[in-house]
């Protein structure tokens, strides 16, 4: 069994989770399939533990808890990066401060952060789902969600070029 899969279950994460975890990674290989230069071992560590503070929380918080969870069992900051830029399509300082989160950007910038973090845009569960999904979940539950959709169509077009 996987490093990740062991450690997410030896923290206690909620077997969906898991299960939910697995689909992103599958999701983010299949993207990365597109593009030359991914760090394919980054990529799977990141997409798999990209949710492991959801042992903790299911807040917007679990990224926060998530990168602390990582650091304690050792991992680089590279794959704690993916675990705190994983949400959405990025959080900026601004939309941070009124979360309640550290003030920071939280928006991803290397290819496997924004792999993982669209991948997990278009997984529900553990299905696929498309962009527009993504779009109307957005605009039924964020309020007020138009900056967060452009950016997330603007990953979507730099994903599917691929180089």
């Amino acid at each position: 069994m996987n490093e990740e899969i062991k450690l997410l279950k030896k923290v206690n994460c909620p077997e969906n989770v898991i299960e939910h975890c697995k689909a992103v990674c599958m999701k983010s290989m299949e993207m990365a399939s597109n593009f030359k230069n991914v760090d394919l071992d980054l990529l799977q560590k990141g997409s798999l533990l990209h949710d492991i503070g959801r042992s903790e929380t299911h807040s917007i918080q679990h990224a926060i808890k998530g990168v602390e969870i990582a650091k304690k069992y050792g991992y680089d900051e590279s794959v704690c990066n993916i675990i705190e830029r994983h949400i959405g399509a990025g959080i900026t300082r601004k939309e941070a401060i009124k979360l309640g989160l550290p003030e920071k950007s939280y928006v991803p910038v290397t290819l496997e952060e924004k792999i993982v973090a669209h991948s997990d845009n278009l997984i529900s569960g553990t299905k696929p789902v498309d962009l527009e999904f993504v779009i109307n979940k957005w605009r039924k539950n964020m309020d007020d969600p138009e900056e967060n959709i452009k950016r997330l169509i603007k990953l979507d077009e730099e994903l599917k070029g691929g180089n």
